[in-house]
């Protein structure tokens, strides 16, 4: 019985919190635009898409990294 007098003090407390940051985010306009957020993952944006053309630079040559240097002229073989 004596948990009750913790419990319920506590739940207002956690109540009274959710009702606060609900109305802050009502406040704040964090629900105007639920559908922006999920649909710009979708489509590029073009100046970012321009920005990259512009900067981009072809990839170096692979490098062989077995520690051996290759030779393009073949030994003569005896």
């Amino acid at each position: 019985m004596s948990i009750i007098y913790i419990l319920i003090p506590v739940a207002v407390l956690l109540t009274s919190l959710g009702i606060y940051l609900f109305f802050w985010a009502v406040r704040t306009e964090q629900f105007d635009d639920l559908e922006k957020q999920g649909m710009s993952i979708l489509f590029d944006d073009e100046q970012n898409h321009s920005a990259d053309k512009s900067e981009q630079v072809t990839p170096p040559k692979a490098v062989q990294q077995t520690g051996e240097t290759q030779n393009t002229e073949q030994a003569p073989k005896n």
